[in-house]
């Protein structure tokens, strides 16, 4: 009988973090949850998970779920995380690196340039890599099965190669194109046991997107040629995709999921707007 497929997602309270977990479980996959604080977005989504259709569920390997609470900027807090995911089955399939700070939404909206730089990089990239090199260094223990190689994943930016005005596109440039390049690297050093790639989500629908402003609507709306928000769902899809066997022979790939970027400055779309 084939093992389970086991993915753990970080950051899986909210957002892409959530969609991923809940695209896995559709996918027959025992998922593991993590989350720092947000307990109560990580209930939303375990219900959620526990609401798909029980005729979606394989029978030989019905979808289990488990919880880990953790805090990806804590060393030591990372080193328990990783035992724990890897102790219940003595393997993980994919790892997907979701969670990161928000300091667009809530009190940390208010945080000076540089408290929103500290945070992120906290997290989205010191906490991450660290992280990471943890999965990775179990990972290459546990298989030698060249058509089932273990996957991490990371989360960029699509314009973070490109820039973007203001200050978020300044941290968030800078942040983002670290988690790629890191990516590539972590990719060229653990070949060939496991594979690592970086999904650069566009703009999607998020906690922010929801609440942003009719300006920054329009441009989200204007920089996609598909002319519309990417939703996390979308994101989802690819993460699962590569990270089951389909995705075999995809490695150290940045690979951007925005609908077709095209350039258009905030200033010129409110001026295209006014002008119709």
């Amino acid at each position: 009988m084939a093992k389970p497929f086991v993915a753990v997602v970080t950051g899986a309270s909210s957002g892409i973090g959530q969609a991923v977990a809940i695209e896995f479980a559709k996918r027959h996959a025992h998922v593991i949850l993590h989350c720092r604080s947000n307990l109560q977005g990580l209930n939303s989504t375990i219900q959620q998970i526990h609401s798909l259709k029980a005729s979606s569920l394989p029978t030989a390997h019905p979808t289990s779920l488990r919880a880990i609470v953790s805090d990806i900027q804590d060393s030591h807090s990372n080193r328990l995380f990783v035992h724990a995911a890897f102790e219940q089955f003595g393997y993980v399939d994919a790892w997907i690196n979701t969670a990161g700070a928000d300091v667009l939404t809530g009190d940390a909206r208010k945080l000076s340039f540089s408290q929103k730089l500290a945070s992120l990089w906290a997290t989205d990239v010191h906490g991450t890599f660290v992280l990471s090199r943890l999965v990775a260094s179990k990972m290459t223990e546990q298989t030698s099965d060249l058509e089932r190689l273990p996957s991490i994943v990371h989360i960029g930016w699509d314009q973070a190669e490109h820039g973007m005005e203001g200050d978020s596109g300044q941290y968030f440039s800078a942040i983002k194109s670290a988690v790629a390049a890191f990516s590539k690297s972590l990719a060229k050093s653990v070949s060939p046991r496991v594979r690592v790639n970086c999904i650069a989500p566009g703009w999607v629908q998020t906690q922010w997107g929801n609440s942003s402003s009719s300006a920054w609507q329009q441009r989200a709306i204007g920089e996609s040629s598909l002319q519309r928000w990417g939703q996390a769902v979308d994101v989802a899809r690819v993460i699962a995709s590569i990270s089951f066997q389909d995705g075999a022979f995809i490695n150290g790939q940045t690979i951007a999921v925005n609908g077709g970027w095209q350039s258009m400055s905030l200033t010129a779309k409110c001026e295209s707007n006014l002008n119709e």
